[in-house]
């Protein structure tokens, strides 16, 4: 239940600069020792005096504890707290000491005298004009600082992101949310449109105001590229911009046309079917970046090559014996070709060679001399090709040497990387704005072979990048179909491929040897009981596989009960039921917990769609620790926004990686996104085991459903020369 606490700052035990997370001592009046309180305590300092609204708790290891929601902090009235308060630190040029004789000299007008006379300060002994400069200077710094906190918290922003905002914006945080609130989507992490729009309300900005309409637009416009959008026709925009604004259609036409004059968005002419009246809106990067890839991948195949030319039958024949293997036909056609072309495309589902080909590629390159680079979008798709082919393979970040502090990639056209031929893996992964970072970097002497498999799930990121340059015709396609004997003793690849050509796979019920398995259940419950109880007791007791590192529940959708919030409370519950640490959100943050993160970090080095494991949490230092492949990343307790738990994940979040076993749900339910590649995305993402469970038909509405979402690219045209 929710109280008041009032009482005066002892002293500050910790705090997190970041996001302002503070453990404290406060004396309050009838109390014999001081309150142990924690919470949102920004810029506070000993000797105020601080109204608190909170509840207490009880720490396992600290015992009661008063956790802040929300204060207000007054100046402290007694000459002890004053002089308590100066002595903090918080002042530059006033110590214990100083702070002493100030408060010696005025008594209770020692603040007053710093507010309106600070010269007086110069008859206190040992503080000279120089010393007064500098303490007015900090008192003014000081003061400021709390005026922005306590706007913001008036304005129902919460104490973390007032932080965010304050150190994005500096002292000029109060003209920027007064004057343009919507600047804060744009430029404050964790901050979107709609938390801006709710503080523009509070501020008085009517709902038809120009600069809420026109940041509203470019919510939109990024909402869609969320859904993978490249550019969005212009009359569906304006209806969607319309609806989620409740505003005018002249309002945002004319939203469009301003953000179009500030170079903000780009509105092009269609020479084709693809808008309804004929323009596309891009957000201008996303056009840059679409434009970029067309004109470098042309420019790319106009440049000749330092890789001599070769006899291509010779080096097949040459390879064969060397790595002791035969090629099928298609795979000698793609070393062939990959001999020969500037830039190429293998694709083919699993089972059908593509690595085979690429170490083909490596051992002929490499005996030419040429200097050979390998990436893949993931840390583990990169792990997993260095594993296949026995050569360094990074993710695209690091080989573009991605560094925040530096400004983005310092690989680049000014810089290109140096090599003689680049091989990119799981190329499906690759969104629009990624594959233009790539292309800059690439020099144009360089072969460039894109490695991937087309009927995956399109990339996270906005676009449809690798489908798109296979169907423009620009590059040379090799198309692998045929599976190996070996692999074709995997059911997993054989109902994969199955699915693939929209036929339903071979399922089997019974508990003989096998790899791919299918569970009859009807009853959402009852399928979210079966995926807990293969996942903890079925799956390890017959196939000797660890329920964390082993096994992976991939799900379609995020709610509902077999969607990946309530299934990994579900399973977080019986995995790791003493499981008591960090809640955010809807979830709980524990010890061993199975953890992935959720957007790109790259000063720590940890990549959407990365799982780990927590191995540490420092409640008095708000430091919770993630091993991911064997490294240990910290998370300030105010970036867990990062994190989620990991025992059950989207299909989505699953590319790039594989996985000893696959447990999916398949139900009617999820009708909306039953489509034949995400249904082949996840069982392709299972090594020895995978296992669905849920209803015939449903599966059967997957395979049957080869119509996956559509994503307006104009880079097919574009690479075309439409």
């Amino acid at each position: 239940m929710e109280t008041t606490l009032t009482g005066q700052l002892e002293r500050i035990t910790y705090t997190s600069e970041e996001s302002g997370f503070t453990v404290a001592r406060v004396r309050v009046r009838g109390q014999q020792d001081p309150v142990t309180v924690v919470g949102p305590l920004l810029g506070v300092s000993p000797g105020e005096v601080l109204e608190m609204q909170g509840q207490w708790t009880t720490h396992p290891s600290f015992g009661d504890q008063f956790k802040v929601e929300s204060y207000k902090a007054r100046a402290p009235v007694t000459v002890e707290g004053i002089q308590k308060y100066l002595a903090s630190g918080m002042i530059k040029g006033i110590g214990p000491v100083t702070a002493e004789r100030i408060t010696k000299k005025f008594g209770k007008k020692t603040l007053q005298v710093l507010e309106t006379d600070i010269s007086r300060l110069a008859k206190v002994p040992g503080i000279g004009k120089k010393r007064i400069t500098m303490i007015q200077a900090s008192w003014e710094a000081h003061k400021e600082v709390r005026d922005v906190m306590v706007f913001l918290q008036s304005q129902g922003i919460g104490s973390g992101y007032a932080m965010r905002i304050f150190q994005t914006y500096g002292t000029g945080t109060m003209d920027v949310v007064t004057n343009n609130p919507y600047r804060l989507a744009a430029d404050v992490a964790g901050i979107g449109f709609l938390i801006a729009d709710r503080i523009a309300e509070k501020l008085g900005f009517a709902k038809n105001s120009p600069v809420r309409v026109r940041a509203g637009v470019l919510h939109v416009l990024s909402s869609l590229g969320d859904d993978g959008h490249v550019y969005y026709p212009f009359e569906p925009l304006v209806r969607k911009s319309m609806e989620i604004l409740g505003v005018d259609r002249a309002l945002v036409v004319a939203a469009v046309a301003d953000e179009a004059t500030e170079k903000n968005i780009v509105v092009e002419e269609l020479k084709d079917d693809d808008g309804e009246d004929g323009k596309g809106v891009y957000l201008a990067g996303y056009f840059l970046c679409e434009t970029g890839i067309a004109r470098r991948i042309k420019e790319q195949v106009a440049t000749g090559k330092v890789i001599r030319e070769i006899d291509t039958a010779r080096a097949v024949d040459w390879v064969q014996k060397k790595l002791s293997i035969t090629l099928a036909e298609k795979q000698a056609e793609a070393v062939r070709t990959a001999a020969k072309s500037k830039l190429m495309v293998i694709t083919g589902g699993p089972g059908t060679g593509k690595t085979t080909i690429v170490k083909s590629v490596l051992h002929i390159i490499n005996a030419l001399g040429a200097v050979v680079l390998l990436a893949a979008p993931t840390g583990r798709a990169a792990k997993k090709l260095k594993e296949a082919t026995g050569h360094e393979a990074r993710t695209i970040h690091r080989l573009l040497e991605f560094s925040m502090a530096k400004g983005g990639f310092q690989r680049h056209d000014s810089r290109p990387l140096e090599c003689d031929l680049l091989v990119i893996d799981e190329a499906s992964m690759i969104d629009t704005v990624l594959m233009y970072h790539l292309l800059k970097a690439v020099p144009p002497h360089a072969v460039l072979i894109l490695v991937g498999d087309v009927n995956q799930l399109p990339s996270v990121g906005p676009g449809n990048v690798l489908n798109d340059i296979i169907s423009s015709g620009v590059a040379p396609v090799v198309t692998l179909n045929e599976i190996f004997r070996q692999a074709r003793q995997s059911r997993i690849v054989v109902n994969a491929h199955l699915i693939n050509q929209g036929q339903l796979p071979h399922i089997q019920n019974d508990d003989t040897a096998g790899d791919f398995f299918f569970v009859d259940q009807e009853d959402p419950d009852t399928v979210a009981d079966t995926i807990v109880d293969l996942v903890t007791r079925r799956i390890p007791a017959k196939f000797d596989l660890d329920p964390f590192d082993d096994i992976q529940v991939l799900t379609p959708m995020h709610k509902g009960t077999v969607g990946a919030i309530n299934l990994n409370n579900r399973l977080q519950k019986a995995l790791n039921p003493e499981s008591k640490g960090i809640v955010r959100g809807e979830a709980t943050f524990g010890l061993s917990d199975k953890v992935m993160q959720i957007r790109n970090n790259y000063d720590k080095e940890v990549f959407n769609g990365d799982i780990g494991r927590i191995v540490r949490i420092n409640q008095e230092a708000r430091v919770l620790g993630v091993l991911f492949d064997g490294r240990e990343v910290a998370y300030d307790f105010s970036e867990l926004d990062e994190l989620v738990l990991a025992y059950a994940i989207s299909v989505h979040k699953s590319q790039g990686s594989e996985y000893p076993a696959v447990v999916m749900p398949v139900l009617t339910q999820h009708y909306i996104l039953l489509q034949r590649n995400l249904v082949y995305t996840a069982v392709t993402r299972g090594r020895r085991l995978v296992v669905m469970v849920g209803t015939k038909k449903a599966l059967a509405i997957s395979v049957n459903n080869n119509r996956p979402n559509l994503r307006y690219t104009r880079l097919r045209q574009r690479l075309a020369g439409a």
